[in-house]
């Protein structure tokens, strides 16, 4: 439901899938009236694995918000299945999701100018990880400066920047690396200041850590 190409998108993970299992693989594509079907959610909730396609991580949690579907990845979750995705999949495993969205501009852009306070736009994500704010692209597209301002929203978060062709593989409160490139993590921040010039913000300091593949870290 993050794309808006979802034959093709289905098209494309399913030849990729069908080199790993041999185990039926669907598309589920809700929209507000089947959201609430019953035989389609059970599909869902006993799936060994869920896969979120990218696209635009609002577009999927205006659809799956307050319905069964939500109920039903859940549940799928918490009878042990695996729940994944990419790019705007990864966006909508958080409790507080980024939707890429500027309050204090009007055209979007792919990474933000500065690093401003009550400038992120977020909203209600899956919630599968807590206190973690999970942004996507991130080396490729440079946003650093969309994490960083997540974090001064957020400060008891931590903020998890994942590369293209990179993933993070959360078993509880363990996160290991796989793929090609890194991962950027950075949390506590301490001593922010918010100034009325702008909605600039400072930030005395914070820490930060870059993993590649086969690392570990832990989270809250």
């Amino acid at each position: 439901m993050s794309s808006e190409e979802p034959d093709s998108a289905y098209i494309y993970f399913k030849k990729q899938f069908e080199k790993l299992t041999s185990n039926p693989i669907i598309m589920l594509n809700f929209d507000k009236t089947t959201a609430t079907n019953k035989v389609l959610n059970d599909s869902l909730q006993n799936a060994k694995l869920i896969f979120i396609s990218g696209g635009d991580q609002s577009r999927f949690m205006n659809v799956v918000k307050n319905t069964p579907i939500y109920t039903a990845i859940h549940q799928a979750y918490e009878n042990g299945s695996t729940i994944a995705g990419t790019s705007a999949g990864a966006a909508v495993m958080c409790e507080h999701m980024i939707t890429g969205n500027q309050k204090l501009e009007t055209k979007y852009t792919e990474t933000f100018n500065n690093i401003r306070y009550d400038n992120l736009e977020t909203t209600t994500g899956l919630g599968l990880v807590k206190n973690v704010i999970i942004d996507q692209h991130f080396l490729k597209r440079s946003r650093y400066n969309r994490l960083l301002s997540a974090l001064v929203e957020f400060p008891t978060h931590i903020g998890i920047g994942i590369d293209e062709s990179t993933a993070l593989i959360v078993r509880d409160k363990e996160i290991e690396i796989v793929g090609e490139s890194e991962v950027i993590v950075v949390k506590k921040p301490k001593g922010i200041a918010k100034s009325k010039k702008e909605n600039l913000v400072s930030i005395k300091s914070l820490e930060m850590a870059v993993y590649n593949e086969g690392q570990k870290f832990k989270i809250q």
